[in-house]
């Protein structure tokens, strides 16, 4: 098999699935190494090629055609697709922008170079210089006075009919679902959009300031979760990778910084579906002064502009379903949500011995020693987040499940705390933060007891952190935003991995 004596492009040759053997794909590998060995003796390496002046991208011409028809530009790409028709060819490459034809005549190029343009494949990266023009057929194109191998492709593309369709494989070599396959690449451009709109709104219209704190660190503190456990050989201690950021950025507001956030990865040893990695990214952020109120605000805000920006719209579509972010969104209280779809009014429910009977009636586990409040969070879970369309908030959580957020003065059995959720999935949670050191520290105490009884996702104790508290935490909103989360619902991505660019995954061998 000779890929440059045939006149079929070789996205043609790969068309035919049965062709596809693995013999015949060692045999096209091989005879592109023989390629790049004849240029390598002729001193064409494309690998010794340090750079290319790019004046012009695939979309820009085409959008700025009037302008520049009949200019010359210098262009590169990868070969996307090659059609020989003797002494005359064509080529789409394919740049950041998207894909632009480009025209290739021997008796423009010469016809030696010609010769050693004819066996380039598809794949490989090339320069251009020539000029803008229009075909016949009305597309435009780059009229190429000189075409020049940048680099090499040594491996076979998937061809454009078939595609990367095997997701665990676009996944592991995302830099090839990236090349063929340009719906990912548009997730991944509006993922960057939406990061730089939420940076946006926080400094420029909320005035935070955004910081950096410890991502391995010797408590990992913050969240209820179990952790990554590493060792740091100089100081011989065991080390976290971070859970949260949280305490580390109240910290900062105890030192007067009023205002910070960090965005940044986070690491939690858990399972693994297609909305949970074990990296994922979150935002933390934090406002001296601020409430629970100020947070549902800035929740709202932030949701709804990053739709904006992406899309043009805050209405989306998520697989099939419509969600409207325009703020205000809809206040439902758990207790609320339990008695409407568990049917247990817990206004009538007071006492612990009274929420285990309910318990035992619904066939929880462990009833026996549950709480009051555990029993409502439980309840939710089981009858009530399936029904979370929203957006909404759910509000006043059980101070059993809230160890870092403050009692409500109302009813100090729950506190001032939400959930936001859209899509049945929670994407943010914030608090009206628990300064109150001595509370704080016994939370933590009984935290830790359930730790040492075997609870590996119970909160440690941090005795610094409740120094800081003992210092002095102005009264502070805080929130917590799933921004991997966001960016699926936003992007209409059915898997978290969709959105992240090398996912977690289990090695090969």
């Amino acid at each position: 098999m000779n890929e440059s004596n045939d006149n079929r492009s070789e996205d043609a040759d790969l068309t035919v699935e049965h062709e596809l053997t693995e013999e015949n794909l060692n045999e096209m590998r091989q005879i592109r190494r023989e390629k790049l060995k004849k240029l390598q003796a002729m001193g064409r390496n494309p690998f010794l090629i340090e750079t290319w002046e790019v004046t012009a991208y695939s979309q820009d011409i085409k959008d700025e055609f009037d302008a520049l028809e009949g200019q010359w530009v210098s262009a590169a790409g990868r070969i996307m697709a090659n059609r020989h028709m003797g002494k005359v060819s064509f080529i789409d490459i394919q740049d950041k922008q998207g894909r632009i034809q480009i025209y290739v005549k021997q008796e423009i190029i010469t016809e030696e170079e010609y010769e050693i343009f004819i066996t380039y494949d598809i794949g490989d990266i090339v320069g251009v210089e020539g000029t803008v023009f229009r075909t016949r057929h009305g597309e435009i194109s780059i009229r190429a006075d000189k075409i020049v191998l940048l680099s090499k492709s040594l491996q076979i593309l998937p061809n454009k009919f078939k595609g990367l369709r095997d997701q665990e494989l676009r996944y592991r070599q995302r830099y090839v679902d990236l090349i063929v396959n340009p719906e990912v690449r548009n997730t991944f451009v509006l993922r960057a959009k939406i990061i730089k709109e939420i940076k946006r709104y926080l400094e420029e219209e909320r005035d935070f300031l955004e910081v950096d704190t410890p991502i391995l660190t010797t408590i990992a503190g913050g969240a209820n979760a179990r952790p990554f456990s590493t060792h740091h050989n100089t100081l011989d201690i065991e080390m976290k990778l971070r859970i949260s950021n949280e305490l580390y950025l109240k910290r900062l507001t105890v030192g007067g910084l009023d205002r910070v956030y960090e965005m940044g990865k986070m690491f939690r040893n858990e399972g693994m579906d297609k909305n949970h990695n074990p990296e994922f990214t979150s935002i933390e952020l934090y406002q001296a002064y601020g409430n629970l109120e100020t947070m549902m605000d800035i929740t709202e805000n932030v949701v709804a502009n990053a739709a904006k920006v992406a899309l043009g719209t805050t209405i989306i579509e998520y697989q099939g379903k419509t969600f409207n972010l325009t703020p205000p969104w809809e206040r439902l209280s758990m207790q609320e949500a339990v008695k409407k779809w568990a049917g247990e009014d817990f206004d009538k429910i007071q006492t612990d011995e009274e929420a285990r009977q309910v318990a035992k009636k619904h066939n929880l586990d462990d009833w026996e020693t549950l709480t009051r409040g555990l029993v409502i969070c439980e309840l939710f879970e089981i009858y009530c987040e399936d029904h979370l369309e929203g957006p909404v908030f759910i509000t006043g959580h059980p101070v059993e499940i809230s160890p870092l957020a403050k009692r409500d003065p109302k009813d100090p059995r729950i506190t001032r705390r939400f959930e936001a959720y859209v899509n049945k999935w929670e994407i943010a949670n914030a608090f009206s933060e628990l300064n109150d050191p001595i509370d704080q520290y016994q939370r933590f105490k009984e935290q830790q007891e359930q730790l040492e009884m075997g609870d590996e996702e119970a909160h440690p104790m941090d005795e610094d952190y409740v120094n800081a508290l003992e210092v002095g935490l102005p009264p502070t909103g805080g929130l917590g935003i799933g921004v991997d989360r966001v960016i699926m619902l936003i992007t209409d991505s059915p898997s978290i991995r969709d959105i992240i660019l090398f996912p977690t995954m289990k090695p090969l061998d």
